[in-house]
């Protein structure tokens, strides 16, 4: 069985979490069946194989990147001019998106990166709340509720092929849930926080190229000595 089969598994049998507090609520895409073909597609091709990644945790998804294709900080239109996957979903506007792509670039392709790395989310679904996106941590009860949903889902996701000597978090109050969590299961041989792609494009456009270099000079370190950039 490889990483594919092992993720595929993992995305297709996603459910909506109970007990979330009065007006959060979770977007699960995985229920679609065209969400479920592209899952099946992507992770086919760039995960066919037992190359163990290093992995890179988000907080949780948007509702317009992985809370419409299934896969983290993508949306429709760049699956379809990264990734080669033509698909029928309405275009969306993710700044994460963007930018992630941006550093995949600079980083070689999606070939070479995902070859490398797998994208994910400390919790997997995208939360919502009055219309908008929503994180596990903004309030106290959901963190509650889902953060043994969170242990159990990470634990599921690291049996898929993971490098756990090192895992790049995306987002500094992030930051200190993936340490408490790791404090909790040991998952990680340490952790490398990088400021989160959404905050670089909306406060920090400017700088845009030394983000880029940070984050290539991150990946690489994480990497084993014979594969570093």
């Amino acid at each position: 069985m490889t990483f594919a089969h092992r993720a595929i598994a993992y995305y297709l049998g996603l459910n909506e979490p109970d007990g979330l507090p009065a007006g959060v609520s979770a977007m699960n895409p995985y229920a679609d069946p065209t969400v479920q073909d592209i899952v099946r597609q992507f992770y086919t091709k760039f995960y066919s194989d037992n190359r163990p990644r290093v992995y890179i945790l988000g907080i949780n998804p948007g509702r317009f990147g992985a809370g419409v294709t299934g896969l983290s900080f993508t949306t429709p239109q760049n699956l379809a001019r990264y990734c080669g996957i033509p698909n029928n979903l309405p275009p969306t506007p993710e700044l994460s998106s963007r930018f992630v792509y941006r550093v995949i670039e600079a980083f070689g392709g999606v070939e070479a990166f995902y070859g490398r790395f797998f994208l994910s989310s400390l919790y997997p679904l995208a939360l919502v709340k009055e219309g908008k996106n929503y994180n596990f941590y903004d309030d106290k009860a959901t963190t509650k509720t889902l953060w043994p949903v969170m242990i159990n889902g990470l634990r599921e996701q690291i049996s898929f092929g993971c490098d756990g000597r090192t895992v790049i978090c995306f987002g500094r109050k992030n930051e200190g849930f993936l340490q408490k969590l790791n404090d909790e299961t040991g998952f990680f041989g340490r952790i490398v926080s990088l400021d989160h792609p959404r905050y670089i494009l909306q406060y920090r456009s400017k700088f845009i190229d030394q983000y880029i270099d940070t984050y290539l000079q991150v990946l690489s370190e994480a990497l084993p000595d014979l594969e570093r950039i």
